[in-house]
C-alpha cells in the first residue's frame, strides 16, 4: 500500500539546534498542525491541505540524492501523522530517524531520536515525555523556567535538557538563560544557530 504524506519542504542542510547541532541532515516538513504557537515560525506549515503529497518512495528518493544519513521529521505537528511507513522507508535505506514534536500526539514509527519541545498552547502526552531524548524548551518569558522544571521532571534521567531563546527575543533572554543555566547546570543552551549563518 502506497502511504502519503503532505511535505511542506524538504531539504538538506545542518541541523542547527540541540544535541546534533552542526551535524548534516535531511529535513522533512510534514504540513498539519493544531497547537497553534503565537511565535511559530512556519505557520504555513498548519494546513495540511495546503501542501502536495509525497509517497515515501518519492521523499526517500529526494533524501537519498545526498550522502548524510540524518533524516528529521519536523512540521508543523509531525506526530499528527502515521509516520511508521516513512520511518520504515528510512532505516530501511540506513537513515537515523529522528522527530521534532510537541509531543501533543502519540509518537508513531521506529524513531532513533526524539526531541519534545512542549507547548503550552497544547499540553504533552506523558507517553510522548517519557520516551523523549532531548527536551527543548522555548523561553519567550521569563515564567517560562519554572514551566521548563515542570517538564524537566516527567522526562527520563537520561533525557537531555536544553534552553532555547524564542528567535524574535533572543537579545533579551539568552542572557537570562545563560545565567539561568549556571546556576542549574543540568540545563544547556540550545541556539538556532542556522539562522545566525543564514542556511535552511
Amino acid at each position: 500500500m502506497t502511504v502519503k504524506y503532505p511535505v511542506m519542504e524538504h531539504f538538506y542542510t545542518l541541523q542547527g539546534e540541540g544535541f546534533y547541532s552542526g551535524q548534516a541532515a535531511y529535513f522533512i516538513r510534514l504540513g498539519g498542525c493544531d497547537v497553534g504557537c503565537v511565535w511559530c515560525d512556519v505557520k504555513e506549515s498548519w494546513d495540511a491541505t495546503q501542501h502536495p503529497v509525497m509517497t515515501t518512495e518519492e521523499i526517500l528518493n529526494a533524501a537519498t540524492a545526498y550522502p548524510g544519513r540524518i533524516a528529521v521529521i519536523t512540521g508543523g505537528e509531525p506526530c499528527m501523522h502515521n509516520l511508521s511507513a516513512l520511518c520504515d522507508a528510512l532505516q530501511n535505506a540506513g537513515f537515523r530517524t529522528h522527530i521534532e514534536t510537541s509531543g501533543a500526539h502519540p509518537l508513531s514509527g521506529a524513531l532513533d531520536w526524539i526531541t519534545l519541545s512542549p507547548k503550552k498552547f497544547k499540553a504533552p502526552l506523558s507517553e510522548c515525555l517519557v520516551h523523549a531524548h532531548e527536551l527543548k524548551v522555548v523561553v519567550y518569558h521569563t515564567s517560562d523556567f519554572t514551566w521548563a522544571e515542570q517538564h524537566a521532571a516527567q522526562v527520563s534521567p537520561k533525557c537531555r535538557l536544553y534552553l532555547q531563546p524564542e528567535w524574535s527575543k533572543r537579545e533579551t533572554m539568552t542572557p537570562l538563560i545563560i545565567d539561568y543555566i549556571q546556576r542549574h547546570p543540568n540545563w544547556q543552551l540550545s541556539l538556532q544557530t542556522h539562522k545566525y549563518i543564514n542556511i535552511p
